[in-house]
């Protein structure tokens, strides 16, 4: 007798949304769209930014085919929270910077690759797009604050702009930098930060399969607070590394000094991953809060996503892993 053994990340039927209801909220998404609905239901919904939506060349591409390999064990962080509550330093150091994020222009929008590569390029977001093989995923988002959430993110796995980019044998690491606009975003003005915002990741853990680029979130394109029109999902990692609206990947032998290690290295380290054993220096991180429901849930270590990404740091010694 086949007896199976449930995985921590894996959803108990009972708590599935049936497929049925699932897809059927996909086509009348879909008709809604064709029958040009979306923008003006939207428009009765203060946490989307209606105009916004209209005037983004890829709101059709949405919703995307669902990606059912990535399981949850917990329910779906309502859209309203999860673009209400956010953190994006360039609009601000509070939780409610999504009115302010809405000044950022998401057109044109150019994405530079260069460094360790065969051949640098420039690429419009709308062009790369068309390149790429668009899904959706449902992942679990950790912040290092020890909140949590979880969000129906759209985009497309890193390692295919990896193939696009075609990198050397010299490519360590990807750097990814945010985009840089004072006139627009107030934070950029603080001169004590170290714009622009910097991520990176190395070679075998931007190729890793749970690395997603983000363009989309709840079956449109992704809310500019949430880092339209680009930005990186590491569910593994706590959220200050999914740096958002990326305008710079470069290749580079060299492991990059990221954001907040410049600001406070003993806090914020390269690594960051999620480890319930490991403290932040000022707070537990054993624990988590469900911005969606106000649970309080144990922290699983890599986020619950330790079967896919564990092998990665095996090997590697001396070196503060989890924070």
């Amino acid at each position: 007798m086949l007896i199976k053994i449930r995985k921590g990340w894996e959803l108990p039927e009972s708590r599935v949304t049936s497929e049925s209801n699932y897809l059927n909220r996909r086509d009348i998404l879909k008709g809604m769209a064709g029958a040009g609905l979306v923008v003006s239901i939207g428009a009765s919904l203060p946490f989307r930014n209606a105009l916004a939506d209209e005037m983004d060349p890829s709101a059709g591409l949405y919703p995307v085919p669902h990606n059912g390999m990535y399981k949850i064990t917990r329910p779906m962080t309502p859209e309203k929270i999860s673009t209400t509550y956010n953190n994006f330093y360039e609009f601000g150091s509070h939780k409610t910077i999504w009115e302010a994020a809405q000044a950022l222009p998401i057109r044109p929008w150019t994405v530079r690759i260069d460094g360790a590569v065969e051949k640098e390029m420039e690429i419009g977001i709308d062009d790369l797009l068309k390149k790429m093989p668009l899904e959706e995923r449902n992942y679990r988002h950790r912040c290092v604050e020890a909140w949590s959430m979880v969000v129906p993110w759209s985009g497309f796995p890193l390692k295919e702009l990896v193939k696009l980019a075609k990198p050397t044998s010299k490519a360590k690491y990807l750097v990814m930098h945010t985009f840089e606009n004072k006139s627009v975003a107030p934070g950029q003005r603080q001169f004590w930060y170290p714009w622009p915002y910097t991520e990176g990741l190395t070679m075998e853990e931007a190729t890793n399969d749970l690395a997603f680029l983000v363009t989309g979130m709840y079956g449109k394109p992704v809310s500019k607070q949430n880092g339209a029109p680009l930005r990186l999902a590491a569910p593994w990692k706590y959220g200050f590394k999914s740096v958002k609206s990326i305008t710079h990947f470069t290749f580079t032998e060299k492991r990059p000094v990221t954001f907040w290690e410049k600001l406070n290295d003993n806090e914020y380290g390269f690594w960051a991953n999620v480890n319930p054993e490991v403290p932040h220096p000022r707070w537990s991180q054993a624990t988590e809060r469900d911005i969606g429901t106000g649970e309080h849930l144990s922290t699983q270590i890599f986020n619950g996503y330790g079967e896919y990404v564990a092998e990665i740091y095996e090997d590697i010694k001396g070196e503060s892993l989890y924070m």
